[in-house]
């Protein structure tokens, strides 16, 4: 289970992805969509802190399969923390069905 202020940061992330890509959060957070773009398309946006040792986004196969068969897309979110809020260095969106996957996240 994430940290509170994994929680915090990731939440932040969420809000500046929604705001960079125009999407829609409110109401459609679900355990595979954080977002819908304009014309209803879900969106799962994933983020991590570029300070870690080892960055990396957490992405689950059972949710995965549920947006890409629902032609959604991911937003991906590096950030960096900077006191209570933080810097997004890079962004990058693309159909869920173009996510190159050699491993899924087991824990």
């Amino acid at each position: 289970m994430p940290s509170k202020k994994a929680n915090r940061y990731g939440t932040l992330a969420e809000k500046r992805a929604a705001e960079t890509y125009r999407l829609r959060r409110k109401g459609e957070h679900t355990s595979w969509c954080d977002a819908v773009t304009r014309d209803g398309t879900p969106v799962e946006i994933k983020a991590t802190d570029a300070g870690r040792d080892y960055p990396r986004f957490r992405v689950f196969e059972k949710y995965h399969d549920r947006l890409s068969a629902a032609g959604g897309k991911y937003v991906f979110v590096l950030y960096r923390r900077r006191g209570r809020g933080l810097t997004v260095l890079k962004t990058r969106m693309f159909p869920a069905s173009q996510l190159p996957v050699s491993a899924w996240y087991g824990s």
